[in-house]
């Protein structure tokens, strides 16, 4: 990988990005309907294997478990406050695995914007 960063790596070729993180947690016990984000401190070591088997897999970019990051999101499920908590242990975790490139994932809000909604 080349020194100088994302661009001097992409003037090199390709990256190739992870795959789902939702589905990854569900199949290691992620309930449906509970927080993904919340794994992130909770259940730090399942989202940590999921990102060392995709940079395993040769990923050049991993994705932090940010999602439904938001705050409106994390609304939903009483989190609003410790929007901040969350996302920093997500991209934590990430740089935890060492090597590729880290990157957010950054979903949807859920709220509908004047005047529609």
């Amino acid at each position: 990988m080349a020194d100088g960063g994302i661009l001097d790596r992409l003037s090199e070729g390709i990256l190739i990005a992870d795959g789902a993180m939702g589905t990854m947690l569900e199949s290691a016990g992620l309930k449906p309907g509970a927080c993904p984000e919340l794994w992130n401190i909770e259940n730090a070591d399942a989202v940590r294997a999921v990102h060392r088997g995709y940079a395993d897999a040769g990923a050049d970019v991993v994705l932090a478990n940010t999602f439904g990051g938001s705050r409106p999101k994390l609304e939903r499920y009483g989190l609003a406050e410790r929007v901040a908590e969350i996302n920093a242990a997500a991209v934590a975790l990430v740089r935890s695995i060492g090597g590729p490139f880290v990157a957010a994932s950054i979903g949807p809000t859920g709220k509908i914007l004047e005047p529609y909604g």
